[in-house]
């Protein structure tokens, strides 16, 4: 089945169903006009355009894991940064928030920066700024970011972050401002359903932090570069990185001693500060 054959395909699901494409579009979170052009074999669907439409129209698991099998097969599994900036970044930050919100696990492991959905604002705004971003799209951004923290607090899901003691230390913001995200991360971590780990330099290493990586549930796994985001959900590619979660998280410090660890690294930014 190509491109063609599946906007055919959803164009008939949703009128099969009896649902407005207005109604559609706005539960799998893309605008009428977007969902028109898919639905009329003007614009490829991406796998998570496939996913949010079949979610929205409530298939049956069967017709979902078909048409998400052929949208893989035929979807360019590659998105450039710039492409994504171009359409707006915090479009897609709300494309991820719908993906957020129908997970039950997610696991991510960042060697690069504090996850988002831990950032406090002073360190998304410093990450965000980094850009070359409008004030007004940067607002945006900041907007959806925060917004995307809400889910958090759903205690019916589960969250597993992963990140790299340097992590901790690189100076994005200056070190008054990093000890408060510091703090966050201590905080996040005694909530019921949330898990930080934290990745000692000194740590044994069984595989290489290449990239960042994030997994909804067993379906998806979503891996950053840095000129492109990279979206599976083919089973042997997403086993592929849960067993990397998996080596991370097991040399992790977690719980009480990620908590120690992380409030001696805050103390040393505070001291900074004060002598600073």
């Amino acid at each position: 089945m190509n491109n063609i054959n599946i906007g055919r395909a959803l164009r008939e699901l949703r009128e099969a169903s009896g649902k407005q494409a207005k109604a559609v579009a706005r539960s799998a979170v893309m605008s009428p006009s977007k969902l028109s052009k898919i639905e009329n074999e003007a614009l490829a669907p991406s796998l998570i355009d496939v996913e949010r439409i079949l979610t929205a129209l409530e298939v049956s698991e069967e017709v979902k894991a078909r048409l998400a099998e052929a949208a893989r097969k035929a979807a360019t599994e590659a998105t450039a940064w710039r492409i994504l900036r171009r359409t707006g970044l915090h479009k897609h930050q709300d494309e991820i928030r719908a993906i957020e919100a129908q997970t039950t696990l997610m696991r991510l492991f960042q060697p690069s920066c504090v996850p988002g959905l831990l950032q406090t604002p002073e360190y998304a705004r410093a990450i965000l700024s980094r850009h070359s971003y409008t004030q007004g799209a940067l607002e945006k951004m900041m907007g959806a970011r925060l917004l995307r923290q809400e889910v958090l607090h759903d205690t019916d899901r589960t969250f597993r972050f992963v990140v790299t003691e340097s992590v901790l230390r690189w100076k994005i913001v200056r070190p008054s401002m990093l000890a408060a995200q510091l703090d966050k991360l201590i905080t996040m971590s005694r909530m019921s359903n949330v898990s930080i780990g934290v990745l000692p330099l000194s740590a044994p290493m069984t595989d290489l932090p290449s990239s960042s990586f994030v997994l909804f549930d067993t379906n998806l796994a979503i891996i950053e570069i840095p000129h492109a985001e990279i979206t599976t959900t083919e089973a042997r590619d997403v086993e592929l990185y849960v067993n990397k979660f998996d080596g991370f998280e097991g040399a992790a410090v977690t719980g009480e001693e990620m908590r120690s660890f992380v409030a001696g690294l805050r103390d040393d930014f505070l001291r900074q500060q004060e002598t600073g």
